[in-house]
């Protein structure tokens, strides 16, 4: 006898906006189809090769130079393999710390071992606190990222006395992306909820949607990852409380759907 699929409609009727990058997005959009939702996809983010590709290759010539290289998301995980280094040529002697456990499972994927990684929430501040971060003078640490970024993570270890360096292997960008399904589908109510991954996805989608859609994304429900996200959604004049995640995985967004969505529904008692 099969088990009771409770589980697998817990997001029965719901509609939801997808705003993950178009490579990013299946795994998302799966979960939620699996739960009997609607994933109605709106890609607000493009993945670029970086701009500097001298800069670079530069790094790439002294990999085997650093102690420690700290993958801040699984997009630097990507994009390294594609601009950094082959599979299998990375140095052995550099040990490998990773923000997040997408981007833990996207370096295992390109084969590749982690030495030091935070537990949930998966933060900068995270990977600081933990014992291997705290004697780290005199250690040559690369940060690798897309092109800007929190600056924190560099600061903080500078001040332990690491020498820390920088790669920019990806840049991120705005895709031009057709709005009109997603402003017929609002205009007809069919949009439950919007999953936002960054905040910078956050704020690409609220300047797509332009004059006549920020409106609706005001009083639209928010499924964000952090509670920086929180914070601009408030300055965007979002008046809906956004619903927080445990963090930004694709299992957590949709635990926090899932958990938003079961509050929304009548009780049994009152169907």
């Amino acid at each position: 006898m099969n088990p009771p699929e409770t589980r697998q409609s817990s997001l029965q009727g719901a509609r939801v906006l997808v705003t993950r990058a178009v490579h990013q997005a299946d795994n998302l959009c799966r979960l939620i189809e699996a739960r009997g939702g609607e994933a109605v996809r709106f890609p607000v983010m493009r993945i670029a090769p970086p701009a500097d590709q001298d800069a670079v290759a530069a790094t790439r010539r002294r990999l085997a130079d650093y102690d420690l290289a700290i993958f801040v998301s699984a997009n630097a995980v990507r994009m390294s393999v594609k601009h950094l280094f082959a599979r299998g040529t990375w140095p052995s002697a550099a040990r490998i710390a990773a923000i997040g456990a997408r981007t833990a499972s996207v370096l295992e994927e390109a084969g590749l071992s982690i030495d030091i990684a935070p537990r949930d929430p998966y933060t900068s501040e995270s990977l600081l606190a933990l014992e291997p971060m705290q004697q780290v003078e005199g250690l040559r640490i690369l940060i690798v990222r897309g092109e800007g970024g929190r600056e924190h993570l560099a600061d903080a270890l500078r001040r332990r006395g690491a020498d820390v360096d920088y790669v920019e292997v990806y840049r991120r960008t705005r895709p031009d992306t057709d709005t009109r399904p997603v402003a017929d589908a609002r205009a007809q109510g069919q949009i439950d909820a919007v999953t936002i991954s960054s905040n910078e996805s956050l704020q690409n989608l609220y300047d797509m949607l332009g004059d006549s859609g920020q409106p609706w994304l005001r009083r639209s429900t928010l499924i964000v990852g952090s509670q920086r996200a929180v914070e601009l959604a408030a300055s965007l004049g979002i008046t809906v409380a956004p619903v927080v995640a445990a963090n930004a995985t694709d299992e957590a967004i949709v635990a926090a759907l899932e958990s938003w969505w079961g509050s929304r529904q009548p009780h049994d008692g009152a169907r």
